[in-house]
């Protein structure tokens, strides 16, 4: 195993921790905490809470907070795909190996599942036990709430329905990527300018690098569809094609779609490193992204 893949998953790991002690403090009676967990604990790489804990390295933040961090985004990102799959949506009846979770426990349970723990999220960024101010925390759940909503992921996989079968431009293509995938991603790098109380330009300038880590992450993503191994993947490959979605690939070409990511990441890259050398975490995840098997 790399060290990097150590680091990811240590992560990860650390990040469950937090979540399963915050679903020991829930309604034990409740009976959405079992597709909860479900959606919630189904072997996912948490990748997006590296992000989280790369920019925080870069601003010193403490990593108890940077978990909690992650927790809800974590919560975020599987409410979206828990709706994702659903028979309305993208009809996937896997998801990371296992039985989507419409098809472990239904639709409708499903649905209040997502809604769930996308409730879930704000429960954790608006609880008094993390200890940051007040004005700190609203701006972090109003920066999240863009991100999830009409504006952000629900918008984008509004706009990936859509896009279905028709002859889209590179401008609507990204304004789809940057909303369905960018978005969250952007909270995750630009959260811990929050948090420090970073002047506008740095809470700015990394939303913007979030956004395209998004990017690079969804294109590499489409490639891994594209020609990837199923068995490898966890979900089944080219539904992309079948279903006639709009990617940078029928866009550009398989080929030259590796090397717009290529060119994308070299960019990122050296955006990145102005952030001085505790920047080499979140250089070394860009890495990552490209390196996954296309």
């Amino acid at each position: 195993m790399s060290g990097f893949q150590n680091k990811i998953r240590q992560v990860a790991k650390d990040t469950d921790k937090y979540l399963h002690q915050l679903f020991k403090n829930q309604d034990a009676k409740s009976y959405l905490l079992k597709p909860m967990k479900y959606g919630l604990f189904s072997g996912g790489k948490g990748f997006r809470s590296k992000i989280i804990v790369d920019t925080g390295k870069i601003f010193n933040i403490d990593y108890n907070l940077l978990k909690a961090l992650s927790a809800a985004v974590e919560c975020v990102h599987s409410y979206s795909l828990i709706h994702d799959d659903l028979p309305c949506m993208d009809n996937d009846d896997t998801r990371r190996g296992n039985l989507s979770t419409h098809k472990k426990f239904g639709e409708s349970t499903a649905i209040l599942t997502g809604n769930s723990l996308l409730a879930l999220a704000f429960e954790i960024l608006s609880d008094k036990k993390l200890k940051i101010k007040n004005k700190i925390k609203t701006e972090l759940i109003y920066s999240l709430a863009i991100c999830s909503g009409h504006s952000g992921m629900a918008g984008g996989q509004y706009l990936d329905l859509n896009f279905e079968h028709k002859k889209i431009n590179k401008l609507q293509l990204m304004e789809m990527q940057n909303k369905k995938t960018g978005n969250l991603f952007s909270f995750c790098c630009s959260s811990s300018a929050i948090i420090k109380e970073k002047k506008l330009s740095i809470k700015k300038d990394l939303s913007q690098i979030g956004l395209q880590i998004g990017l690079l992450y969804q294109i590499i993503d489409d490639l891994i569809d594209f020609g990837g191994d199923s068995s490898k993947v966890g979900k089944p490959t080219k539904k992309d094609i079948k279903r006639g979605k709009a990617t940078l690939i029928n866009l550009l070409g398989h080929n030259n779609s590796l090397e717009f990511a290529e060119s994308l990441k070299n960019k990122l890259v050296n955006k990145i490193k102005k952030y001085g050398r505790k920047s080499c975490d979140l250089i070394e995840s860009l890495e990552y992204i490209v390196q996954r098997e296309v």
